[in-house]
């Protein structure tokens, strides 16, 4: 275990896992990205990645304490990018180096990424990450685990670590997609963070039905899949739309919020920074619309950063953020 922190055994307020991080190189085009041509970027930028790194790095910066626990080798760049912005974390050793992914950022804030599989872990390895996780969980609020999985984890890792979390006492958050996301979703969980083709992953419902259809303002079928989960799983959703905004579905109600206008350079890490806004804003005591316009303030910042910079504090246009109580069909502000 690789450290760089002396708060090893202390609690945190929120420890995320990224069982697969990156170190994600950032590609800005002066012009439309051409297929098969050769074109030259306006600049570069290398930062450490991976969503539970992306969220850990949004929550220190608002000054709550965190630790990411990931698969490193020591000496690995991913590392070395992670003390240049003193992120504390906790290190599986692997003998490996972590992945490289690749985003290519159109002028008009469209993206292209090419993400690398990862460096493959053993049964024993997993086994050993899980339990770094729980060790580390004691006095947390919030255990945040997202992003894919690497070769060599089972699809159900995620579901695994969730069972053994149970007597640690902390909330469970969790951010993925396809059969990871699958195995989840069959077990309790605090907090799922489903975009719209992830929340028709996990519920079987036809992609078409809910990819755009809240900007036409037809909520019901999204709000109609993501009862199914809250019925099945407990968990509140956190479901990212892109552009349109963002929808929390609770068993207590269920609210729509529409982002403040930005002018957007990238739009990798937006959802994680939505996702730390989130737990932020639950960490703090706020009542579930604010957690919400927190969540989108955080996701539009982000948008309007270029490559993966975590948005700060003094970066959100909360004022700018409307929702609406769906559950009542009122204006909240």
């Amino acid at each position: 275990m690789t450290e760089r922190s002396p708060m090893t055994q202390s609690a945190v307020t929120i420890l995320t896992v990224t069982a697969n991080p990156s170190l994600d190189r950032t590609l800005e085009l002066s012009a439309p990205l051409h297929h098969g041509g050769v074109q030259r970027a306006t600049s570069v930028r290398a930062e450490p990645g991976g969503k539970g790194v992306n969220v850990a790095r949004v929550v220190a910066e608002a000054g709550l304490s965190t630790r990411a626990v990931l698969p490193a080798r020591t000496g690995d760049p991913l590392l070395t990018a992670l003390d240049d912005v003193a992120l504390p974390y906790l290190t599986l050793p692997i003998e490996g180096e972590v992945r490289s992914n690749i985003t290519v950022a159109d002028p008009d804030g469209t993206t292209t990424k090419i993400n690398a599989p990862g460096f493959a872990l053993v049964a024993a390895q997993a086994d050993r990450l899980a339990e770094l996780v729980v060790e580390n969980a004691r006095g947390a609020r919030w255990v945040a685990l997202c992003g894919s999985l690497p070769p060599g984890l089972p699809d159900d890792w995620y579901r695994t670590v969730i069972d053994a979390l149970a007597e640690a006492n902390c909330l469970v958050a969790v951010d993925t997609s396809g059969a990871p996301l699958a195995a989840t979703v069959q077990g309790r969980v605090d907090l799922l963070k489903p975009n719209d083709e992830e929340l028709a992953e996990a519920t079987g419902v036809d992609p078409a039905r809910l990819v755009g259809a809240t900007a036409h303002g037809d909520y019901a079928p999204l709000i109609d899949a993501a009862r199914t989960l809250v019925d099945r799983t407990g968990a509140a959703i956190l479901a990212t739309l892109g552009a349109a905004g963002a929808m929390l579905i609770t068993d207590s109600g269920t609210w729509f919020a529409t982002p403040p206008p930005i002018v957007p350079r990238s739009t990798v890490g937006a959802g994680d920074s939505a996702l730390a806004g989130y737990l932020i804003a639950e960490s703090r005591g706020d009542a579930a619309p604010d957690r919400l316009r927190t969540a989108v303030a955080y996701g539009s910042a982000a948008t309007a950063l270029a490559g993966t910079q975590p948005p700060r504090p003094d970066l959100l246009d909360l004022a700018g953020v409307s929702i609406t109580d769906l559950s009542g069909a009122a204006q909240v502000g």
